[in-house]
């Protein structure tokens, strides 16, 4: 079995919708998680850019202590499920 944090990527992006723009590139974005979009010139480049987001937004979530959507049962926002520990402030 992946890591929580692993399988909570591939289920978000399982979600991801992409569209072609009228420029020939692409935008992504993944409804459920506001604010994960990306742009590509490709279908391809844009998947890779959307998953890079969708990984930096997810670390931001964490260290700052966002609750984060449940998906696919995965649920970040319980310790044992990916996250270490409760945020502390110094």
């Amino acid at each position: 079995m992946p890591f929580p944090l692993t399988a909570y990527i591939e289920a978000a992006m399982e979600l991801a919708t992409y569209d072609k723009l009228e420029d020939g590139s692409f935008a992504g974005e993944i409804p459920k998680l506001k604010g994960v979009a990306a742009f590509g010139e490709t279908l391809r480049s844009c998947e890779a850019e959307l998953r890079s987001t969708l990984e930096d937004w997810l670390l931001v979530g964490l260290r700052m202590g966002h609750r984060l959507p449940k998906l696919a049962g995965i649920d970040l926002n319980k310790a044992g499920d990916g996250r270490v520990a409760p945020h502390q402030k110094a």
